[in-house]
Order: C-alpha cells, then structure tokens, then sequence
C-alpha cells in the first residue's frame, strides 16, 4: 500500500509541475536580443540603462549598440540625412544582419512629412539585411516642465496626462504607426510611452507622494529634472528603463527585483504606466 501512495504522490508531484511550466509564460528570447538604439538626450538615459536592467532579468546575452546625437540631430530623418560617422555606424550594424530589435525616437513633429521619412527609410533599409527585425518608437515626454500645466490648458485639456495621451495618439499611433504598418505589414512596429515616467513621478511629487528626498530640479540623482529643459533625472531614468524592459521584453515587473536605489517603487510606477498603454501599440 505504501508503495502505491508513495507512486501516486509522485505522479501527482510530475503533473502539477508540468502545470505550472505551463501557466508561466515563456520570454519571446530568453537569451537576449540583438539590438541597435539611436536618439538624443530624452532617449539617452533610458538605452544606457537597458543592457543593465536586461541582464538582471536574465537575458544574459542582451546586446545593444548605442547611437547617441543631441537634440534634433537625434531623430531619425537626420540621423538619415548625417554624412558622417553616426550615419555609417548605424548602417555597418544594419548590414551585419543579425539585429533583432531597432529602437529610435518617436519623431513626431509634422514637418513636410520628414518624419514619417526618416522613420521609414530606416525601417526600410533595415529590412534588407534583417527581415524579421522589430521596430520600437520611444514617446519622448514634452520639454519644459513648468509649462507643462498651461501648454495642456491652452490645448483645451484638464490635465498633462490627457495632453499626453492625445500626443501619443495622435501624433505617433495614428500619424506614424499607423501609417507604417501599412507600408511595413509584415513588420512587428510597436511603441513604449516612455515620457509616462517623467510625467507620473512630476505629479507623485506635485502630491507628495514619492518615498525619496527627490528635487524638483538639480542634480541627476537626486531630482526629476536635471535642466528647464526637462532632461531626466536618475529617478525617471531607472523608471523609463523598467519600462522598456516590459516593453521590449514582456518582462511583468511585479515580480522583477532589479534594485532601483529608490525607496519609491518605481517598479509599479513603470508596470501602471505600460498597463494604461493602448495594446494595439505593444510589442
């Protein structure tokens, strides 16, 4: 009899393990992708922080290559349009064919369509030596912070979280997105709302709610911003990296314990900000 309990346990033991290997869902690439970034300061922080978050999560073979051009010569159509270096650097790793994912600004001014170009004839030429690349857009949040409240107002919304949403949907979903995956069917174009992060920890400060001695401007560590500008402090780089963590990599950041150095839980900041996303635009 006791040989029959102990056989029976045993079994029951296999198929509830088999359940939950089940119930856990797989990453999309649990080694890591291959992955080429390009952008200015509002993008910056957040790639220099992706390989970091990336590898502690588990994807050990994480690798990225990091183009960096200030202000608008970050954006897409002229990073295009640049005759030197950045330009060929960004191609030589194209041509190597073995990028998986292609990250940019999200350059949403409408300029004679040179947007939407920019974007396009990267994407294009990218395909022709990585035809299963995934593009991804990075929403920049909007600059000048002590405006942000009035530049909202005067576009006839209650709040900056309605005038960002608006933005993204708009200006980037419909006006890029949207219009790329039809020239790009076949291609995986999604985006990451990375300005959220600047833009829940500005009102967690207005609220008092943030868990850290944070300024409102100052140093990088210790402020939300860094400038007038709006350039992020440490505190909204490490939320924005968490967030391209989820976006990129499905990662449920409820359960990830990469040390943020903050008290606040910038892990539920960055998981509500990508929940409240529009799921057409995930990965």
């Amino acid at each position: 009899m006791n040989r029959i309990n102990t056989s029976l346990i045993l079994a029951l033991m296999l198929v509830c393990l088999s359940c939950n290997k089940e119930d856990v869902p797989a990453p999309d690439n649990p080694q890591g992708y291959n992955m080429l970034l390009m952008g200015h300061s509002y993008f910056k922080p957040y790639a220099e922080r992706l390989k970091e978050v990336s590898i502690d999560a588990g994807f050990i073979n994480h690798n990225q290559t990091f183009v960096f051009s200030s202000g608008g010569s970050g954006f897409p159509i002229s990073l295009w349009n640049d005759t030197g270096a950045k330009n060929q650097l960004i191609k030589e790793t194209l041509d190597a064919g073995n990028v998986d994912v292609f990250g940019m600004v999200a350059d949403s001014r409408q300029i004679a369509g040179q947007s939407f170009e920019g974007i396009r004839n990267w994407i294009a030429y990218a395909l022709q030596n990585n035809p299963e690349i995934t593009i991804f857009l990075s929403i920049s949040s909007p600059n000048q912070p002590d405006n942000w409240e009035q530049t909202a107002q005067q576009s006839g919304f209650t709040t900056v979280q309605e005038s960002f949403a608006a933005h993204t949907n708009q200006n980037v979903h419909i006006a890029l997105i949207d219009s790329l995956r039809t020239v790009f069917p076949s291609t995986n174009i999604f985006s990451i709302p990375t300005g959220k992060a600047s833009i829940a920890l500005w009102q967690m400060h207005k609220d008092s709610l943030l868990l850290d001695n944070i300024e409102y401007m100052g140093l990088f560590e210790t402020s939300l911003f860094t400038d007038t500008h709006g350039h992020q402090g440490e505190i909204t780089a490490s939320t924005g990296a968490l967030m391209w963590l989820k976006g990129i990599y499905k990662v449920d950041l409820t359960t990830n314990d990469f040390d943020t150095g903050f008290n606040t839980d910038l892990h539920t900041v960055a998981e509500d900000a990508m929940n409240s996303h529009d799921p057409n635009y995930n990965k």
